[in-house]
């Protein structure tokens, strides 16, 4: 833009220059000068119209880039209908802004064989084009039909488009960062408070249980007495289940780890999950990787997430459909990947799954821990987990999980 002010005042000096010489010169000689002079003022002022016209379209960008809570898509639209009025041909210009794939035109746009185009470079990765086109033909200038100046000035729309791209792109990451740093506060506060209610329910449930187990075993006890402290006895293990899963997400309870065949988990867990998918008339298919190195996990706990995946699973099916396990490793990683064909989820659902008490399902039919017990299994195994779902098309979740290197492999050796 301090190019384009700077060629503005050069040629406003010039034509003061002019003014000046012409009126210290002899009357005979100033017909002659006068027509020369009017021809100047003339190209003067066309040269002089052309850079007000440039400097709008690079300032009317700069406000828009400026202003707060506009999307990315309507800067773009934006900055596209200040581009035909900055070229010498305003009545038949036409301009386009592409970017990732996505066109924003002004209107009445279409490809001609008279065009423009600038690309738009993103941290050295082209991800679009700037351009712009006669919608007629117009005598050849300097680049085509166009002036040496509209080169420069396509190309600075581009860099400033460019700009603003990584602009949101770095405004789009903080925003991510902030919500998954708030996240992992949020879990950490209530896996605080999960191990605390879990310690101090413990004792009393113990007690529960015991006298439960004792009463039981009193002779001459009435039938309907009997079945009502089975149920206490039922009642007091459920909620006991309910608190270790407490303490795997409060990580109060310490994994035992060893090596492990993830292979071998899987088959061990989905022994117990192939009657009830052929009950259901669901399909359940085993991907394994035949080429998988043991990792260092507790296999308890990793029954235990497919347990909870499996089972989610399953509720989300209505009626037929198919479940996908899959081993791999690549990277250095070893991966579990559980995949369904049922209900899926909604974004809105899908960033509070590892919230604990968050459930979806009716009154009774869930406690709402399941996921946040495979969100603590796997981080306590130095993993991660990454689900991906949209309503109708099911849902897939992807763990990530640590494969010992060679040097770890020589150290335990």
């Amino acid at each position: 833009m301090s190019n384009l002010l700077g060629r503005y005042i050069a040629a406003l000096f010039i034509s003061l220059t002019h003014r000046a010489v012409f009126l210290i010169l002899p009357s005979r000689k100033r017909k002659f000068l006068s027509m020369i002079n009017n021809q100047l003022s003339q190209s003067t002022e066309v040269a002089l119209r052309e850079r007000v016209k440039e400097l709008t379209c690079l300032y009317g960008i700069s406000q828009i880039a400026g202003q707060l809570g506009i999307s990315l898509e309507e800067i773009l639209q934006r900055i596209v209908e200040l581009i035909p009025p900055a070229w010498q041909y305003p009545g038949i210009a036409f301009a386009r802004i592409i970017l990732d794939g996505t066109s924003y035109t002004t209107h009445g746009f279409r490809d001609c064989r008279q065009k423009q185009t600038a690309e738009i470079i993103v941290d050295d990765v082209p991800r679009g084009a700037v351009e712009l086109v006669y919608v007629e033909e117009k005598t050849p200038l300097d680049e085509g039909p166009f002036l040496k100046e509209e080169r420069k000035l396509i190309d600075a729309v581009a860099g400033q488009v460019a700009l603003i791209v990584e602009r949101k792109q770095a405004e789009k990451d903080r925003t991510k960062l902030h919500d998954q740093l708030r996240h992992a506060d949020r879990l950490a506060t209530i896996g605080m408070l999960a191990a605390g209610v879990a310690h101090e329910l413990n004792e009393p449930l113990g007690n529960i249980l015991g006298f439960a187990q004792l009463a039981q075993k009193c002779p001459g006890i009435p039938a309907p007495a009997g079945q009502d402290i089975k149920k206490i006895e039922t009642a007091s293990l459920h909620a006991r289940k309910i608190i270790r899963k407490l303490l795997v997400f409060a990580r109060q309870s310490p994994p035992q780890k060893t090596k492990v065949n993830l292979n071998q988990v899987v088959e061990d867990s989905l022994y117990f999950f192939d009657f009830r998918c052929g009950k259901e008339d669901i399909e359940l298919v085993r991907l394994l990787s035949p080429d998988l190195p043991e990792i260092t996990a507790d296999p308890m706990q990793l029954s235990q997430v497919l347990a909870n995946l499996m089972t989610n699973a399953l509720q989300s099916i209505s009626e037929t459909g198919k479940i996908t396990v899959q081993t791999q490793f690549h990277d250095r990683n070893v991966y579990l990947i559980v995949e369904d064909t049922g209900t899926g989820m909604s974004a809105d659902v899908l960033d509070k799954i590892f919230i604990p008490f968050f459930t979806t399902k009716d009154l009774g039919k869930g406690t709402g821990l399941g996921l946040p017990v495979v969100y603590g299994i796997v981080t306590s195994n130095g993993g991660s987990i990454n689900v991906k779902s949209k309503p109708g098309c099911g849902s897939r979740f992807e763990i990530q999980l640590p494969a010992p290197g060679p040097e770890d492999t020589e150290e335990s050796a």
